[in-house]
């Protein structure tokens, strides 16, 4: 709740700051902004709210027990989001849709990730992502690495943030990634895509993003950098479960089955959506490769 609370913070800073603006030139009176001078204390306001968002110290997290290949990959981490979406189709061909679906499938994919590379021209990667090829395949060949891959879950990862003399141009090795989580400088993200049959024929399909920062220095700058970018970064995410959905369901209908269907973890209907917000990026990287600096507190 503490990360969703600050993340809550940099968003209602962000309106107050662009309503602040606008009232500089034209007081919104219908927003209660009935002067100049209110507009400008609103935008100090709006300031101070997004500064202690973005700076609220993030909670560490941790799984009680391994349950799935992520939670071994990653059990202890202090920024999650998850996302939950209900496929007809079978595990099989929801299995094939994760592994197949491209960026242009993913509705608003590509301006939203325009807008997070501030419109620079990045090499190939998951923030400059070519058409017609699968998004996974293109992220673990340039900045990922596969930490699993069955027909239940794939699990893949990479390091967001390092210390500079160790910045690479490649993904870390699985070896790699998982030697930096015992270092100081490393923020390490994991990605997962998990398939659950349920009884009805069709499946529950979850995505969870979880980032562990090594040290408290890091989890400060990451913190400031993700409670920003969340909302955008949860809007893919979900569009990413629809274009899946899509292509899985594209075969056609799934056979009713007669028992009725089963609800797991954040789900309700075929569109809801559950997030879990996490809060603090030193150095980020273009699309998961080590290098833009955004911030380095000493």
């Amino acid at each position: 709740m503490l990360n969703l609370f600050a993340v809550a913070l940099v968003d209602v800073g962000i309106v107050g700051i662009l309503v602040g603006v606008v009232s500089i030139v034209k007081p919104l009176r219908f927003l209660g902004v009935r002067s100049r001078r209110m507009a400008v204390a609103v935008v100090a306001l709006s300031v101070v709210l997004i500064a202690a968002g973005m700076f609220t110290p993030a909670p560490l997290q941790q799984t009680p027990q391994a349950r799935s290949d992520l939670d071994r990959a990653m059990p202890e981490w202090q920024f999650d989001e998850y996302h939950s979406l209900t496929i007809r189709a079978t595990p099989e061909r929801v299995y094939r849709a994760i592994k197949d679906v491209t960026a242009d499938d993913i509705l608003l994919f590509q301006t939203l990730i325009w807008i997070r590379r501030f419109g620079r021209p990045l090499p190939e990667g998951i923030l400059n992502a070519p058409k017609n090829q699968p998004l996974l395949d293109v992220a673990t060949r340039t900045s990922f690495v596969w930490l699993a891959d069955t027909p239940k879950e794939i699990v893949v990862a990479t390091a967001v943030v390092a210390p500079r003399e160790v910045r690479r141009a490649r993904a870390p090795t699985s070896d790699e990634f998982r030697a930096a989580q015992h270092r100081d400088g490393f923020a390490l993200a994991t990605m997962n895509f998990a398939v659950i049959p349920r009884d009805d024929g069709a499946c529950d399909v979850t995505t969870e993003t979880r980032v562990f920062a090594t040290d408290a220095r890091t989890s400060r700058a990451f913190g400031a950098y993700w409670r920003v970018i969340y909302p955008g970064s949860s809007l893919i995410r979900y569009m990413w479960l629809r274009a899946i959905r899509k292509r899985a369901e594209a075969s056609g209908p799934l056979e009713n089955h007669s028992s009725p269907p089963r609800r797991t973890r954040g789900t309700r209907s075929d569109d809801t959506v559950y997030l879990k917000f996490g809060p603090p990026i030193l150095r980020v990287l273009r699309g998961g490769e080590l290098g833009t600096v955004i911030s380095q507190p000493r």
